[in-house]
């Protein structure tokens, strides 16, 4: 398994968006999405504020593959799945964001199920 670098990580960490994209079946990536991400323990989450109805998470989750950008960097990546850092998780977009309604959105009943770790490929 690859993984992120600590330079990688920093930037990441202190960008504000990200963009991502599933892999369609063919194996070509679905358009770009820009999302708010956060590093927690050196690991890169995202999360769909819509809920399981975001058009982005619904692409990404159909074969876990895809893609992400920021900084003119992309990256293939695996989407997984994951739901044990949770409060930490929660924590670091208030940190990140603040403690606005768009930050209470990404940290709800609706978008904490879609929690996701982004994993380099």
């Amino acid at each position: 398994m690859t993984t992120w670098t600590p330079d990688e990580l920093r930037t990441l960490d202190r960008i504000d968006e990200i963009r991502v994209a599933g892999r369609r079946q063919d194996g070509s990536l679905r358009t770009l999405t820009i999302v708010w991400h956060v590093v927690v323990d050196g690991r890169l989450y995202v999360r769909s504020v819509r809920g399981a109805e975001g058009g982005w998470y619904k692409g990404v989750v159909r074969h876990h593959e895809g893609a992400i950008s920021w900084d003119g960097e992309t990256r293939d990546v695996t989407f997984v799945p994951d739901d044990t850092a949770d409060d930490e998780i929660d924590a670091a977009y208030f940190t990140k964001y603040g403690n606005g309604s768009s930050t209470r959105a990404i940290t709800n009943a609706t978008a904490k199920p879609t929690t996701l770790r982004v994993e380099p490929r």
